[in-house]
């Protein structure tokens, strides 16, 4: 299920480490003896390299601040980090919203702890549907009968979203479209539209800053930010409602002490180091808020709607 870390030789160094290496040995945590090694689990979406690259700096901070190995585990897809934290095998996974909901759902063995804040303070993101910009489609309904690339089937912006208010709309995607499939995660889908395996896409934005770098933060930001886009090759022809960010959540059977330790570390994390902070979220933002399940309600009341859809 998960792909343990490799050496990533020059790739690492694209993150800046500056402010790491005064940091002195903590004393070892009341937790070590039930935590002895962090497992950190990191959503699929984008190569492995990738994203191994932009967490060492985060691993390596969070080393030198408990005094406590750190792993991280990058899954193939959002199913894996899921399934990582409800088998135990993981302690601590940033999560979407949807895969948040499905996984409380499945097994209640889960507790958020922080969401990210964009830079006016929001707590939450868009889904947009794009397409080429040399395509001829202009508007949604000029994508009837055509191909669409959802992102993961436990992504939020990548499918629950999109699907759920397109059908709304009037554009239920398993009628209007011609065909939908997976493509496997936020880049690869972009990937796939860009050379012409189908139609449209969906992913997700921040909807604040410059939309020409692809905004403050997000897939495309992310995209951009690595040379893999020019943001002049894709128009959005949809966005959806406001989406509340995606947590940053540790298992519930881990001791409170962990808990509290990990809810101070991210606070921190923000203000004391934001050129981590700035590569593990893909962008610039205003830090990150305390958050409790609560504040995922309405997706997880649109998972159960789903799954009760699939089984009728």
């Amino acid at each position: 299920m998960f792909m343990r870390r490799t050496i990533l030789a020059a790739a690492t160094a694209a993150i800046a480490l500056a402010g790491l290496a005064g940091t002195a040995s903590a004393a070892d945590p009341s937790w070590k003896k039930d935590v002895p090694v962090i497992r950190v689990g990191i959503l699929g979406g984008e190569a492995d390299a990738d994203r191994l690259a932009r967490y060492d700096g985060f691993e390596k901070l969070l080393e030198s601040t408990f005094n406590v190995k750190v792993e991280l585990y990058p899954a193939s897809d959002y199913a894996g980090v899921m399934q990582g934290m409800a088998a135990g095998q993981l302690d601590l996974a940033e999560f979407g919203a949807s895969g948040y909901a499905g996984l409380w759902l499945d097994c209640k063995c889960v507790e958020p702890l922080v969401v990210t804040k964009e830079d006016d303070g929001s707590t939450g993101y868009f889904s947009v549907l794009y397409v080429k910009s040399d395509s001829p489609y202009q508007k949604i309904e000029d994508l009837k009968g055509k191909t669409l690339a959802f992102a993961d089937p436990n992504s939020t912006s990548g499918y629950l979203i999109p699907n759920f208010q397109l059908k709304d709309q009037g554009f239920d995607p398993a009628k209007f479209f011609g065909s939908t499939n997976f493509a496997g995660g936020h880049e690869q889908g972009v990937v796939a539209v860009m050379k012409g395996q189908y139609d449209a896409g969906v992913t997700w934005i921040s909807g604040q800053g410059d939309p020409a770098v692809g905004y403050s933060r997000g897939a495309l930001r992310s995209m951009v930010d690595k040379k893999m886009l020019d943001m002049k090759d894709l128009r959005i022809l949809w966005q959806s409602t406001l989406i509340p960010n995606g947590p940053w959540a540790t298992r519930t059977a881990l001791p409170e002490a962990f808990r509290k330790d990990m809810l101070e570390f991210l606070t921190k994390l923000p203000v004391d180091h934001p050129d981590i902070y700035q590569a593990v979220e893909k962008g610039t933002g205003s830090g990150f808020a305390p958050v409790t399940n609560d504040f995922f309600s309405a997706i997880i009341k649109m998972r159960e709607t789903e799954a009760t859809a699939r089984r009728s």
